[in-house]
This record gives structure tokens, C-alpha cells and sequence, in this order.
């Protein structure tokens, strides 16, 4: 453990965050790390108790509760605290490929479950986790390895998200040969177009590929397998592939006036900015991106995605950000019926919620709500929303509750530009179609229960295609035992680990 009276010693101490008219002015992270001696004394906070939720990773009333990758937290909270940042990174490195990305992006289910949450505040673990990947990355040990033996057999990869990441950088260590196609012009999926550089600057990706690239791993961007390439030549030159394509397709929103212009997909509006802004050095360029400049912007949605929305909006300069959301605003501390170490569901404000409440004096979201009608000129385009009140209803039949529109409750608002960010429901058709594998009923391609093999002989899947959309530490997971899987039916054992 760190130091046994460490968490009565030393309060939490989190990265400093620039304040919102500040950080609005630019597209980059604004977050400044603690200094070293400073993160020793968080890694000090850690109880090391004897049943450490934080890297159990177990599921608790359908909800993740601690990490899913089984990161050793207590093993290296307890090396930094004692300055042995080297040995720290391989016990992080161990379970997770990606720390330079989950100690970004990740919501941090470790501390949502730590025990020192019960009665105060959790232990650092994602502040750590960051500066032990940073420490090391700026003290070379985070190069690369390649393996010293290869076996010969070749792999595809089919997507460059952290599941397919994963997959390939274990399938490499192992000495497999290991290509990894992408459809976009950059590897990196989601996390290179989808996640807003404020959360995730793209450099962070280029320098974890150019690692794995030195190890061996062949990347090919531009490349929609099912599309640009024959899914039967990709069947003919590799041993096995992997379906890392993520869950793309988008929910829509059917009402009335879907038509009109000026409504996006929230994927699409984030991949433009982003993509402006790498084509132009951290700047945009009008008349290259969707943008938000000067617009009364309506987001539909409350998760994180909906998130990023707001706050790329006000890096546009918006007129204004209103931002719906189906369910109940939650309680700011846990309810009765969700005691720890469950997940936490409590009301929270993100970066962009943040930034909206001080640009345009209040909080922009709106619970409880969806849209009835989009309202569109002579020129069919959009300048009117209607709004309506729901409530929730449970169904007799199954016991379930929905969300009943509330009658009478309608009301318009001004909007010229309406971002949907609610969810996906699966993979898109044309890659499993290409490949001929069979979906589930809910769009997702299908496997046996604890399995990764598809019903294709030598085609396995990982990531959200898999299992929907969720979190990037649950696409490496998948990923690292979507490998693992493929490595023991090409060589008869594996000696990979997922956890």
C-alpha cells in the first residue's frame, strides 16, 4: 500500500484546469499536470485495503463497478509513492495497452469504486495512471520492444480503434504479423475524429502508432475493407482476421421535420472540426467544417458525446447551446438503491456543461424533454424546434419504465442547427455483410457467449461491433481477449494475458 495513514494525511489533489475563458479560446487540453513530488503524495492516499474494488472491474446491478482492465492500482499507487516510477509503468503496462488514452478519456470507474470514496474522496488513480505513462514516455521507457522471435502467421485487423489497438499490439508481442486496416485517411478511430482534441490531442496517438510501427505492427489507412478492398483477398492472404469496426450507425431522431437542413449527427459535426483543425494547425478554417459560429445550436443527448458538442460549439462561437435530455436530471449525492461500490448515479458536469454555464450564465441542459417537430422555412431549413415534457411510466405487461410524452406540454424554441448525440445502435451492415457474418438482434455482430469467433471460420470480432457501444477501457479488454483467443487457436496455447 502507499502509506498506511496516508489517506488521513494528504487531501486529494487533481490537475490544474484552466478556467473556462480561458480554455474556450483554443482547441488543446487544458489541463497542467501535478508535479512529481506532488503525485507521489496522491500515490501515498492508497489504502491498499483488502478487497481493492478499484481494479475488480466486476458488474453490479448492470453496471461496471472498478476497472474492467483489472489494472493493478494498489501495486503501482504504492511505487510512485515510493518514487519507483519505472517499475510503476510495467505493472500499468501489464494490463493496459493504452494509458495514454484511458488516463485522458476514461470516466475513471476505479475511483467511482474506491473505497476511500465511502467517506471522502477517492484516491487519484486516473491522475496517477497519467503521470506514470507521461513519466515515462519522457524517460524512454515507454519505447518500443519489438518481439524476438516471429511465428510466421499473419493477422488483419479490420478498424484502428482501441479494441482493434489492442488486438494487434497483443497479437504482435506474441510475434504474429499483424496489418491493421483503416477506412479513415489516420488510424486512431473514434479517438482520432470522434473525441474533440480538448479531451484527446492527436500528437498522443501519433506517438503510441509510432511505437507500435517500430515493433512491427503495419498500419493502412485509406483502406475500407468491404469496400476499396475484396473481402476474399483479405480472407486468402491472413490466418485469421479480427472485426474491430466499432458500433457507427448512428440513432436518429424520427419526427417530423427530419428533413430540413441544418440537422447533423453528432459523429459527423465532431469529425469535421477535428479534421479542420489537423489540416490547419490547430485552427479552423471557415467553409471546412460544420460549423456552430453565430447558430442558436440544439443538442439531443446528455451523454458525453452530447458533452463535446457543447463545448466545440462554444469554441465555434454559438449564439447560444441548449442541450435535451430524455431521462431525469439525477441526485447530487448516491440514492438509497445505489449504495457503494456501485457506479455512481449522481448528477455531474462535464467540461463543456461547465464552459455553457459560465459563457451563457446558466446550465444548458434541459431534462426530461425530447423533440416533437423540426419546423423549417421555404428554403427548408431549420429555424424552429418543438419541444415536449416526458414522464416516466411503468409498462404493467413487463414491469419496465418508459418515457411518455407529456400532452399539453409542447413548446418551440429558436434553433438553426441541431446536433443529435444519441448513441449508436450497432455496427454498420456493409462490413459484416462483406464478411458474411451473422448479427444479433441488436445489430451487433455475433459471437458464442465468452467467445470472440464469429459464425465466419478464421473471422473473430472485439470492441463495440461486439458489444456495443461502451467505454475505451472495455474496447482494449475486448481487444485483449479477442488476441488472445486467435493466438491460442493459431498456435495451440497462448502465454497472452488479459488481465
Amino acid at each position: 500500500m502507499g502509506k498506511a495513514t496516508g489517506f488521513m494525511e494528504y487531501e486529494r489533489k487533481d490537475q490544474k484546469t484552466d478556467k473556462p475563458e480561458q480554455r474556450i479560446k483554443h482547441f488543446q487540453e487544458f489541463h497542467t499536470p501535478l508535479s512529481r513530488e506532488e503525485q507521489e503524495l496522491q500515490g501515498a492516499r492508497c489504502m491498499g485495503c483488502g478487497v481493492p474494488f478499484c481494479q475488480s472491474g466486476q458488474m453490479i446491478m448492470g453496471m461496471a463497478s472498478g476497472c474492467p482492465l483489472h489494472n493493478l492500482i494498489p501495486e503501482w499507487n504504492d511505487l510512485i509513492y515510493h518514487g519507483n516510477w519505472e517499475e510503476a509503468y510495467y505493472r500499468l503496462i501489464k494490463t493496459n495497452n493504452f494509458p495514454e488514452f484511458t488516463s485522458r478519456v476514461c470516466p475513471a470507474l476505479c475511483e467511482a469504486s474506491c473505497t476511500c470514496s465511502l467517506h471522502d474522496r477517492a484516491v487519484s488513480a486516473k491522475g496517477n495512471e497519467f503521470g506514470i505513462i507521461e513519466n515515462a514516455y519522457a524517460m524512454g521507457y515507454a519505447k518500443a520492444e519489438p518481439p524476438r522471435v516471429r511465428t510466421g502467421r499473419k493477422v488483419a485487423v479490420i478498424g484502428s480503434g482501441p479494441a482493434g489497438l489492442a488486438a494487434a499490439d497483443q497479437l504482435n508481442r506474441r510475434g504474429h504479423l499483424v496489418t491493421v486496416y483503416e477506412r479513415e485517411d489516420r488510424v486512431g478511430g473514434l479517438l482520432r475524429y470522434g473525441i474533440p482534441n480538448m479531451k484527446l490531442e492527436k500528437q498522443v496517438i501519433d506517438r503510441k502508432i509510432a511505437v507500435m510501427e517500430e515493433e512491427g505492427v503495419i498500419f493502412k489507412p485509406d483502406c475500407d475493407v468491404g469496400k476499396d478492398i475484396r473481402v476474399s483477398s483479405i480472407l486468402r492472404e491472413y490466418d485469421k482476421v479480427i472485426l474491430a469496426c466499432g458500433a457507427s450507425n448512428p440513432r436518429d431522431i424520427k419526427a417530423a421535420g427530419r428533413d430540413a437542413k441544418g440537422i447533423y449527427f453528432a459523429v459527423d459535426f465532431l469529425k469535421s472540426t477535428t479534421k479542420c483543425i489537423w489540416r490547419h494547425n490547430m485552427s479552423l478554417k471557415e467553409g471546412e467544417y460544420l460549423s456552430a459560429k453565430g447558430k442558436k445550436v440544439l443538442v439531443i443527448g446528455g451523454g458525453d458525446t452530447g458533452n463535446d458538442c457543447v463545448g466545440t460549439c462554444i469554441r465555434h462561437g454559438a449564439e447560444s447551446v441548449m442541450q435535451i435530455e430524455m431521462m431525469p436530471k439525477l441526485p447530487s449525492e448516491r440514492a438509497c438503491d445505489n449504495p457503494w461500490p456501485e457506479w455512481p448515479k449522481v448528477h455531474k458536469t462535464d467540461y463543456g456543461q461547465e464552459e455553457a454555464a459560465v459563457i451563457f450564465g446558466k446550465d444548458s441542459r434541459i431534462y426530461q424533454t425530447t423533440v416533437k417537430e423540426f419546423i423549417k422555412d421555404e428554403s427548408g431549413n431549420l429555424y424552429k424546434v418543438v419541444l415536449v415534457n416526458l414522464k416516466s411510466k411503468k409498462d404493467e405487461k413487463s414491469g419496465k419504465f418508459f418515457m411518455e410524452q407529456v400532452q399539453g406540454s409542447e413548446y418551440t424554441v429558436e434553433a438553426n442547427l441541431v446536433l443529435i448525440a444519441a448513441g449508436f445502435l450497432g455496427a454498420e451492415e456493409y462490413a459484416p455483410k462483406a464478411f458474411g457474418t451473422d448479427l444479433n438482434e441488436r445489430t451487433q455482430v455475433w459471437t458464442e457467449s465468452g467467445s470472440y469467433k464469429t459464425s465466419v471460420k478464421n473471422v473473430y470480432t472485439a470492441g463495440d461491433m461486439h458489444r456495443g457501444q461502451s467505454l475505451v477501457v472495455w474496447a482494449i479488454r475486448e481487444g485483449r481477449e479477442a488476441a488472445r483467443e486467435v493466438d491460442m487457436d493459431l498456435m495451440g496455447y497462448t502465454n497472452l494475458s488479459v488481465q
